[in-house]
């Protein structure tokens, strides 16, 4: 009897960083050359990953240009995304601040004492605790572009923060979505 191949798509972690940039980027254009230079993706990175997230229901394709669906990104961003992809802490380093210790939730959150969580990047403004960022292309993205940076600080805050932060990050992201 021949063995039947289980072919589960599973979302990656580069999937949802893309949605997130593609959530950053919803007025300029959404091609896959466009979408791989402003995300640090490749295109065949670009390309797994939008079928990937079609497959999920996460997005559709509307004249060949990717389309995020609010209602089921809404869902996983809020419920899912912080189970599927857990924050992991670890040393101290020098990078980009994240979650609430970056806009625009550091606007409402005071710091406390403790070290603020970075996303290690060269050339990074502040010493703290490292996150390994949701992919690795994303701190040198967040760079260049103010939007990303604050859709990845904000969901680092839903996958990691308390109920407060986790609170005040989806009220932004309603806003922004």
């Amino acid at each position: 009897m021949p063995r039947l191949r289980n072919r589960q798509p599973v979302l990656k972690p580069q999937d949802f960083y893309l949605l997130l940039a593609l959530a950053a980027c919803r007025d300029r254009g959404t091609t896959y050359p466009e979408l791989a230079a402003f995300s640090g993706l490749s295109m065949s990175e670009v390309h797994g990953a939008l079928k990937r997230a079609e497959v999920a229901r996460l997005l559709f394709f509307d004249d060949k240009r990717p389309r995020i669906l609010l209602p089921a990104f809404r869902e996983f961003l809020y419920h899912g995304a912080r189970y599927a992809f857990p924050a992991l802490r670890g040393a101290l380093a020098v990078g980009l601040p994240t979650a609430y210790a970056a806009a625009p939730l550091n606007a409402h959150i005071a710091p406390s004492s403790e070290p603020v969580p970075v996303w290690p990047f060269i050339g990074g403004p502040v010493r703290g605790g490292s996150v390994v960022p949701l992919y690795s292309s994303a701190p040198a993205a967040a760079a260049r572009s103010p939007a990303l940076y604050e859709n990845l600080a904000l969901f680092d805050a839903l996958r990691m923060g308390n109920a407060r932060e986790r609170a005040l990050a989806q009220d932004l992201f309603e806003t922004r979505l």
